[in-house]
């Protein structure tokens, strides 16, 4: 007979909570002793020693080394099992796909960038994730078959009715109707999918700015303009996956775009997306404007703007693209009331403290509520480390689970 999960308060599930308790804290604060863990969970020496026999025999938990400083011989020490499990993230862009795999520790063990240029591509999206995901599978020293769970990161977002990829025209190859069955008929492990946006404000609530706060907002602007909504400490995604996607918001200077799912545009984005800081700089003198992708000038350009903001026409750069970015931002405000707004993605991070101050002094008079503004802590690939951390939490629920 099948073993069924046990019912709550028996022994069975008692000791699968403590097991989950003891894991998280050796996560949390790596290597601990028994009379730590003990003291920690509250548990009795006798039951802190069962519980870590009871985990290193399940592969959960490695004896390594012992205390230091201390008269008397070293106290053992425990620590969670890098080797339990592994998870893979995935971070889409037009231009490549980012790959990376974590143990369970959450440390990264692999990672691999495949470029996908050109707006027609040559190569499936299928063997592009599955030739990405080997790439960084290989780099770990795994194998496929290793990975526990894979989510991977797109802009838009696949539509729950349809499957369909929606709100990302520029993202060539990812909108046939069949892609997510052929994923998953090629891929051994669970696949997931989320917003990119989304997932970096994932990783700013577990890793970066947003830690213990349940009400935020994630400001992105990189590739293109959007947000991240997070409520109660959930995302909110909306009806369709489509909560977020600000850039398509009508806002006062900016042309009025119809039938923008369409176009690929919208006001905010053409506002204040990062496309436009090159031709602001221009228009308020400020130069040379750096060439190459748009993306990488306007970080650029920000940056010298802030490190040169008592100058007068990049101060005016600053101040102008403040006011441009709190135009829409000051409507999410007065609808959601947030707590925090964390400003991620290049063309915000860029411009460092005083874009920051501008912004909130420039939002603090468009909105009646008054958020505080702070810039992303998650600065590397946070994207990537959204997917990694979304991934590693439920293969931790799953692979920490001992009731079963």
């Amino acid at each position: 007979m099948a073993a069924t999960a046990g019912t709550p308060g028996t022994p069975r599930v008692l000791r699968a909570m403590n097991d989950r308790a003891a894991l998280d804290l050796l996560l949390e604060h790596g290597p601990l002793s028994r009379t730590r863990i003990g003291k920690l969970t509250g548990l009795s020496k006798p039951t802190a020693s069962q519980l870590l026999a009871r985990l290193e025999a399940a592969g959960l938990v490695l004896a390594g080394g012992t205390t230091e400083g201390r008269p008397g011989p070293g106290a053992q020490l425990y620590e969670v099992n890098p080797a339990a499990a592994y998870a893979a993230g995935l971070d889409v862009t037009p231009d490549r796909l980012l790959a990376a795999v974590a143990d369970v520790t959450g440390r990264t063990v692999g990672r691999y960038e495949l470029p996908t240029p050109g707006r027609r591509p040559t190569t499936p999206v299928v063997q592009q994730v599955t030739d990405a995901l080997d790439g960084a599978v290989k780099a770990a020293g795994l194998a496929r078959d290793d990975v526990h769970r894979l989510v991977i990161g797109t802009p838009g977002a696949f539509d729950p009715g349809t499957g369909r990829l929606r709100y990302a025209s520029h993202l060539p190859g990812w909108h046939s109707p069949a892609l997510l069955d052929e994923l998953a008929a090629a891929l051994p492990m669970p696949v997931e999918y989320e917003n990119d946006v989304n997932l970096a404000a994932v990783a700013e609530q577990r890793l970066g700015a947003a830690r213990g706060h349940g009400d935020f907002v994630l400001l992105w602007n990189q590739e293109g303009l959007g947000a991240a909504l997070v409520l109660g400490g959930r995302l909110h995604r909306g009806w369709t996956g489509g909560a977020g996607e600000v850039g398509f918001l009508p806002v006062p200077g900016a042309p009025l775009v119809r039938k923008v799912s369409r176009t690929g545009s919208g006001g905010f984005q053409e506002l204040a997306g990062a496309q436009a800081l090159p031709k602001l700089a221009r228009e308020l003198g400020v130069g040379p404007v750096p060439s190459g992708p748009y993306t990488e000038s306007a970080a650029a350009l920000l940056a010298s703007a802030a490190e040169h903001r008592d100058d007068g026409p990049h101060h005016r750069l600053l101040q102008t693209y403040a006011t441009r970015l709190a135009t829409g931002l000051a409507s999410l405000v007065s609808v959601l009331d947030p707590e925090l707004v964390v400003l991620s993605g290049t063309a915000l991070t860029a411009g460092g403290e005083p874009l920051r101050a501008l912004l909130q002094d420039e939002l603090e008079e468009l909105a009646a509520s008054r958020p505080r503004l702070v810039l992303g802590g998650v600065t590397a690939d946070p994207v990537l480390r959204g997917a990694l951390e979304s991934a590693l939490a439920t293969t931790r629920d799953e692979v920490f689970d001992t009731s079963r």
